[in-house]
């Protein structure tokens, strides 16, 4: 009797510990990262050097290693398919048409090395809007281009992004841009803790021909007190953007600066030949 006791008395405490570690699981806010790069509402990225950054040298920790790597430029086939798929969009947008999914515009984000709760690996890969970003010395007239045009007709906007892409003197080779529109204090994106991880990024495009950029990923947060007042104005650029066709958001959001390292040409008649350097 007593050992029956003794048994039930344990299955009774084994049983409530279950339960109670399975009622932690469900409270545990599973889309975080298992190390915190928060303080406050904002958060700093660790693992980007850019001291060197007006030499043209990055410092990254990629692989728990640091290192240096010589930004770059796209080469001349990229910016040229870039802006004739532009155009050819912009034209589709004029005729009340959905742009496709294939082109300049959609690039497949791939990261790795960092983990969320709910994952059992890091690798990750994420279609995102890709854009451009003028040079230093004009971004701060393109800045004022889409602030004076704000209230204009769909077809004035259009004639703006148009001259955007004309103007071949305007957007700065080096540099590819996007946004980390869902990262929150208390919601991480697989993208985010990646980059956050290990900042080197390969961003493929579906089309013909088909480049992949391979780059270091500067992230930005509206509120981060390191950031340059060239990376403060192209956050400012990139959420304008975003805002002139999609409409007026909530909050700015974090931008994505890929630091341009290499570029290869993915295309079947290139196999995967690297074009810059």
């Amino acid at each position: 009797m007593k050992g029956y006791k003794r048994n039930l008395l344990l299955g009774i405490v084994l049983s409530a510990i279950f339960l109670l570690a399975c009622s932690r699981r469900q409270d545990e806010n599973v889309h975080r990262g298992k190390i915190n790069y928060w303080k406050g509402e904002a958060f700093t990225q660790p693992n980007i050097d850019m001291s060197n950054y007006d030499r043209g040298v990055i410092g990254a920790k990629v692989d728990a290693k640091w290192q240096k790597f010589s930004i770059r430029e796209l080469p001349d086939g990229f910016i040229g398919w870039r802006r004739t798929s532009g155009l050819k969009g912009l034209e589709a947008l004029k005729k009340g048409e959905m742009p496709g999914f294939s082109g300049h515009h959609f690039g497949a984000v791939a990261t790795y090395g960092g983990q969320r709760l709910d994952a059992e690996f890091s690798i990750n890969n994420a279609y995102k809007g890709i854009g451009t970003v003028p040079k230093r010395e004009r971004i701060r007239e393109a800045i004022e281009k889409f602030e004076s045009t704000w209230e204009a007709p769909l077809e004035e906007k259009i004639k703006v992004l148009k001259g955007f892409y004309e103007d071949e003197d305007l957007m700065d080779r080096t540099k590819l841009t996007s946004l980390e529109l869902y990262t929150t204090k208390d919601f991480e994106t697989h993208t985010f803790l990646n980059i956050m991880a290990n900042p080197s990024v390969s961003i493929v495009f579906l089309d013909i021909p088909s480049y992949e950029v391979r780059a270091i990923c500067r992230l930005v947060h509206p509120k981060d007190e390191r950031a340059s007042e060239e990376e403060s104005e192209i956050l400012k650029y990139v959420n304008l953007v975003h805002d002139y066709f999609h409409g007026k958001s909530p909050r700015q959001s974090t931008v994505m600066i890929f630091h341009v390292i290499q570029v290869f040409d993915n295309s079947p008649r290139a196999r995967g030949v690297r074009v810059t350097p």
